[in-house]
C-alpha cells in the first residue's frame, strides 16, 4: 500500500557505465536521502535535485508487493540501503551477499541498481555489463582515481576485492531488458522532482511545460519505482530532433565532431569485450557521465581518452547523444 502526502510549503565512443552518484556531492553521512549539490559549471537538469516546494509525493508503508510477483515485504525492513527487495528471484542466478546485503554489508548494490542490475536514473545500468570493466571502475573508486568521495568512493573502500569480483559477475551474467521509453516532444508534461528518491514525476496539477534544452525523464509507474519493481522502468522526455541528430553523432557523420561509436562498443552499441554497451542505457544518465566527462570529475583511462572528444560537445550535442543511445534496444 502507499499514501500521497501532500505539502504546499515545502558522438562519442564513450564508456559511461559507473556506480552509482559518482558526480553529487552529498552532505553528511551517505543516505539515499541527502541534500545534494550541482556541481558547478553543470546543467541541474541533469542531476535530479529534489524541488524546494513539495507538492506531493509517493511513500509506500506497511506491507509492500509488486505485480506479477510472489514476493511482498514490510517496507520498513527493506527500504533502506542495506537489504533490497528481490521481487523476481526466479528471473537471476543467486545473488552474492554484496548484492542481496547481509551481515556486514551496509550498501547492497541491489539497493540502487536493483537485484535486475538495471537501475534508476540516479545510478548506473550495469546490467550484462562485462565483468573486468565493472572491477576496473571499483578499484578507480577505491584508488580515488574516480572521484566520488560522497558515495561510491566510500563504498569501494569499504567492500572487498572478493565482494566486488561476486557483484561484477553477477550483474555480467544478466540480460539487460528495455527499460526506458524515448519520446520526442517540444511540450513535455509538467513534473517536479520529489524528495522520496529525487525521481521526477507528473505535477499534480497536470499540464504541460517547454521541454528547452532538457532530458526529462520519469518513472513509468512511481510507486512501483519507489518500491524497486525491477519491471517497472522509465520515460524519457527529450527535445524534438533529438534522436536523429543523436544518430548523426553517435555515427560520425556531423562534420568530423564524433568518431563512430561503434568502433569501440561494437555493432548496435551493444558492447565489445571489455568495452561497455551503451544502447538502452538511461539517457539522462549517459548525459552526467558526459557532462562529467567534460568536467573532469571522471577519471580512469576510458575517461582520460574520452576527455579531448567530449571536450568539443555542446549542451544541445549531449542531450542528442543520450537520447538517441537510450533510444536502442540493450
Amino acid at each position: 500500500m502507499n499514501r500521497r502526502i501532500l505539502r504546499t510549503n515545502t558522438s562519442a565512443c564513450i564508456a559511461v557505465v559507473v556506480c552509482a552518484l559518482a558526480p553529487l556531492a552529498v552532505a553528511g553521512k551517505l543516505n539515499a536521502q541527502e541534500a545534494l549539490k550541482v556541481p558547478a559549471g553543470l546543467p541541474d537538469w541533469a542531476f535530479n535535485i529534489p524541488d524546494k516546494i513539495q507538492p506531493a509525493a509517493i511513500r509506500p508503508e506497511g506491507i509492500v508487493k509488486a505485480p506479477g510477483s510472489a514476493k511482498e515485504y514490510e517496507w520498513a525492513k527493506v527500504a533502506g540501503n542495506a537489504n533490497p527487495p528481490d521481487w523476481f528471484p526466479d528471473e537471476h542466478p543467486p545473488a552474492p551477499r554484496a548484492v542481496t546485503g547481509g551481515q556486514g554489508i551496509r550498501f547492497a548494490c541491489g539497493s540502487c541498481h536493483l537485484m535486475s542490475g538495471q537501475g534508476h536514473p540516479e545510478s548506473a545500468d550495469i546490467a550484462g555489463q562485462p565483468a573486468e570493466y565493472l572491477i576496473r571502475q571499483m578499484t578507480y573508486y577505491k584508488s580515488g582515481a574516480r572521484k566520488d568521495d560522497a558515495r561510491m568512493g566510500p563504498i569501494a573502500k569499504a567492500t572487498s576485492d572478493e565482494d566486488i569480483r561476486q557483484a561484477a559477475e553477477y550483474f555480467a551474467a544478466l540480460k539487460p531488458a528495455v527499460w526506458v521509453k524515448v519520446i520526442e516532444t517540444a511540450t513535455p508534461p509538467k513534473t517536479f522532482i520529489a524528495t522520496a528518491g529525487r525521481h521526477r514525476q507528473l505535477h499534480p496539477d497536470g499540464g504541460t511545460e517547454p521541454i528547452g534544452r532538457r532530458i526529462l525523464e520519469i518513472p513509468a509507474d512511481p510507486y512501483r519505482t519507489e518500491i524497486r519493481d525491477p519491471h517497472s522502468g522509465f520515460i524519457a522526455y527529450v527535445p524534438p530532433g533529438s534522436l536523429a541528430r543523436g544518430e548523426a553523432l553517435v555515427k560520425g557523420g556531423e562534420s568530423g565532431k564524433t568518431a563512430p561509436c561503434a568502433v569501440c562498443h561494437g555493432e548496435g552499441l551493444k558492447g565489445l569485450g571489455e568495452v561497455p554497451r551503451l544502447a538502452g542505457l538511461q539517457p539522462l544518465y549517459v548525459a552526467r557521465q558526459l557532462f562529467d566527462m567534460q568536467y573532469g570529475s571522471s577519471a580512469g583511462k576510458a575517461a582520460e581518452l574520452m576527455k579531448p572528444v567530449v571536450a568539443h560537445l555542446s549542451e544541445d550535442d549531449i542531450i542528442a547523444i543520450s537520447a538517441y543511445v537510450g533510444s536502442l534496444a540493450p
